[in-house]
């Protein structure tokens, strides 16, 4: 059975998408809570779903990103 190695870039390009999926979740939390009037000790406590919407779209934006790179490989075979 062959080895499946993951490079560090891949790792580190994903951990960074992340990253701002995560900030994404916060601003839209923190602008939340300043259009809606709540308390600031809304940001602790919804974190959970702060980091839930996080994952939601980390998923949708890869998703995105697998249609868009199946669009460019089916062009690719095309022009040839």
């Amino acid at each position: 059975m062959k080895d499946l190695v993951i490079k560090g870039k891949w790792i580190k390009r994903e951990l960074l998408v992340l990253i701002i999926m995560f900030l994404i979740a916060l601003i839209m939390n923190v602008a939340g809570i300043i259009t809606h009037g709540g308390r600031w000790m809304e940001m602790l406590s919804q974190l959970h779903v702060v980091l839930l919407l996080a994952l939601v779209l980390y998923l949708v934006f890869g998703f995105l990103r697998l249609i868009i790179y199946l669009l460019v490989i089916l062009f690719r075979k095309i022009k040839k």
